[in-house]
């Protein structure tokens, strides 16, 4: 029996690389029937895209979203930094899809902005090149990790991210997280949104902000690479969702399927059809 849910928001999927867990991600997707889902960000990873890697699991997720808006749910597309190509087409709108660079929803009378957050990041506004190094490094890190769980699940010991251990103990890496928290929810405040919901850093979270001059509640929707996370919205109240890996079987690791003639057109195409 499919979950009915108000509001979904799943973020930085980033299809078309070895990190993304889309079999976990297809999963989720076909356990629940959304009202409206948003996708906020990084969707397919258009940065390190390449045709020769994009597994059959990747491809069923497009399918998926595309079954979703065929359905009836309300499919609304914000564009982050790793698919900033599609902004050249921000404001687009057919049927009951849209693709926005931000979005603000009526929520039982209170207000939500959702948007990507690379706008905070610094890296990415005024050095591109070295945000897509980094990019290349952090793909190659889970890469390095899957083989390393791989011979810890082999010794039955418990899996081990070492993007996340990397983060945790890197003064810089946390301090950026806690500005970026903390710079969403002030302007959200400033702004007179109940809810700032965003993606990017990672980082799944739900945590009310007070300052002097209001308040409002933190979200962020993680990712579908090491958190596989998401927000779910239904009667007033918001859940972070975590899917429970543990309780998963193990399952083999697919081989790449080569897809030479898709790339992002053939996902617009899909969802526009």
């Amino acid at each position: 029996m499919k979950r009915k849910v108000e509001l979904v928001v799943v973020s930085d999927l980033h299809l078309g690389t070895y990190g993304c867990r889309a079999s976990e991600l297809l999963k989720y997707l076909d356990s629940i029937e959304p009202k409206t889902l948003v996708l906020n960000g990084d969707i397919i990873d258009m940065w390190q895209f390449k045709k020769s890697y994009f597994p059959e699991s990747h491809h069923k997720v497009l399918k998926k979203l595309s079954n979703f808006i065929s359905e009836g749910t309300e499919v609304i597309y914000i564009t982050g930094n790793h698919d900033e190509l599609l902004r050249k087409f921000t404001d687009f709108q057919l049927k009951d899809f849209s693709l926005v660079n931000k979005v603000v929803l009526e929520l039982d009378g209170k207000k939500a902005w959702i948007f990507h957050g690379d706008v905070f990041d610094a890296s990415i506004q005024h050095s591109k090149w070295l945000a897509r190094l980094g990019g290349w490094g952090y793909d190659t890190l889970i890469r390095i990790n899957t083989v390393t769980n791989w011979a810890l699940v082999k010794m039955g010991r418990e899996k081990y991210s070492l993007a996340k251990k990397i983060k945790s103990s890197v003064k810089n890496a946390v301090k950026y997280i806690t500005d970026f928290e903390i710079t969403a929810s002030n302007l959200a405040i400033e702004n007179g949104y109940d809810y700032v919901i965003c993606g990017h850093i990672h980082q799944p979270q739900k945590r009310e902000v007070v300052t002097k001059n209001g308040s409002t509640l933190y979200l962020n929707s993680g990712d579908w690479i090491e958190s596989l996370s998401a927000l779910e919205y239904n009667q007033g109240e918001w859940k972070l969702f975590l899917y429970d890996t543990m309780q998963d079987k193990i399952q083999e690791e697919e081989t790449p399927t080569s897809l030479t003639d898709f790339d992002y057109r053939d996902f617009m195409q899909d969802m526009l059809s």
